[in-house]
Formats: C-alpha cells, structure tokens, sequence
C-alpha cells in the first residue's frame, strides 16, 4: 500500500509547553486510522498541524510526496476535516453553507454535488433551514456533508459520531467505511468511542502527553495486552507510570 502521510520528529511547542513532541509515523492510502489519547494528549495540536492550521516548530510533514509545511497549497484541494466543534456559519441555511464550501474547494457542478452529500446524509428536508436551528446531531450530519464535498482523498476527523443516536452512528461507520473503499480515500479520526475504534480502523496511534506510546492495529493490541476490549487497552497504557 502507498503511504499518503509521512510525519517525522513533528513537536509543536507554545511558549514552555511542549504539546507534540518528536511524533513520527505514517498513513498508508485507503486505511482508517484512529488517534487516541487524553485531554492535553496533543490529538488536536496534531490534526491542526495536519491541516495546516498551526505551523510545527520543528519536523516535517509528507503529504502525497509534498512537502506540507513548506507549501501546503497544493494539496489542500485534495482533503477536508470535520469535527461537531467547530462551527459552520450558523446565519446560512445548510444549502448555502454547502454551496461556499463547495465553491470553495473548486467543485465543477457545486449544485450537483451539494445534491448527492444532501441526500447521502439524510438533509435533503435540511437545505433550507439556517444552521443554528439545527439540533446538534444534524449540524454534526450538516459538517461530515461539508467534509465530503470535494470527495477527499484524505479526511480528518474529529469524533465523527458525537451527538449522534445509535443507529445514525451505526450509518455513519458503514457510509465512511463505503467511501473510504470506493474513493481509496485515507481518513484520520479522533475519537473516545473505542468500539467505534475497534468496529472501523486498521490501526490506532496512542498518545501521551504529547508524544506517540503505543500503536498498531485494535486486534493487535487487543492480543498485546491481554484486554478483551480497547477501553481497557487504552486505560492501561494511558495509567502507566501513575501507579
């Protein structure tokens, strides 16, 4: 499998804090890939870095062979992020919050597109509603759509599932699972749902305060550490050395 995603020594340091320290690892394409850790862990210092939204203060990120903190531009067309925690224009109707997006990351027939991710998640009814009278678990359905409106080829997540019911949740992991096999797409997720973890991912990264302790497929781990589920895997290896 080609590697899409190469982070090497990347640390990202504010002021005397220290919040990703010397994270090396990579992605392979068409792999789903969970990054689990504490609050404080680094998980959201790295997806921004990921995302060029933070420069790292040192270490490189490898993007399909571009170098990503020197010149991220020309991928960016090529990957989208979601996440329940960052608000879209909450004065736009969904249809409208899709179609800036859409025309934002240069899709041929936006009205087209905007058509196939409403009805994909369920928003044909939506489109013209304002976003801020949407209850959460749409406006998470409203921000995954967004995230898929250029089809990405690397998708970064940040609890993909929050605010959602049960069987949604269960929807969800099937539709990203379906597009990740029909798009060859890599997506990158954060989560604190660990059966999502173990249902949906070839592989999960474990970090601690800001560095990378523990990786390697759910099943792995699993068999690593003798735990019958990863909810105790993670415990164990977020614990170790607080005893």
């Amino acid at each position: 499998m080609n590697t899409i995603l190469e982070t090497h020594s990347l640390t990202k340091k504010f002021g005397t804090i220290t919040a990703v320290n010397d994270l090396s690892f990579s992605l392979c394409r068409s792999s789903i890939t969970a990054l689990l850790g504490g609050n404080g862990a680094g998980k959201t210092t790295t997806l921004s870095m990921l995302l060029g939204l933070l420069r790292p203060s040192s270490g490189e990120i490898s993007l399909f062979g571009k170098d990503f903190v020197k010149d991220r531009f020309p991928v960016l067309g090529r990957m989208n992020f979601s996440s329940p925690y960052v608000d879209l224009p909450q004065r736009l109707t969904v249809g409208e919050n899709l179609l800036v997006y859409a025309k934002l990351y240069g899709v041929v027939y936006p009205k087209e597109r905007i058509q196939q991710v409403a009805k994909s998640f369920r928003l044909e009814k939506l489109l013209d509603q304002r976003l801020r009278r949407l209850s959460s678990g749409q406006k998470t359905r409203v921000s995954l759509a967004k995230s898929l409106i250029n089809e990405p080829e690397f998708l970064l997540l940040d609890e993909p599932t929050a605010s959602l019911d049960p069987d949604t949740t269960v929807w969800i992991r099937e539709f990203l699972q379906e597009y990740r096999d029909q798009r060859g797409a890599t997506i990158l997720f954060a989560s604190h749902d660990m059966r999502e973890v173990e249902l949906l991912c070839d592989e999960a990264l474990l970090m601690k305060e800001g560095k990378l302790v523990e990786k390697g497929s759910p099943q792995g781990l699993l068999d690593k550490y003798q735990r019958s589920n990863l909810e105790e895997v993670f415990l164990q290896v977020n614990r170790k050395g607080m005893e």
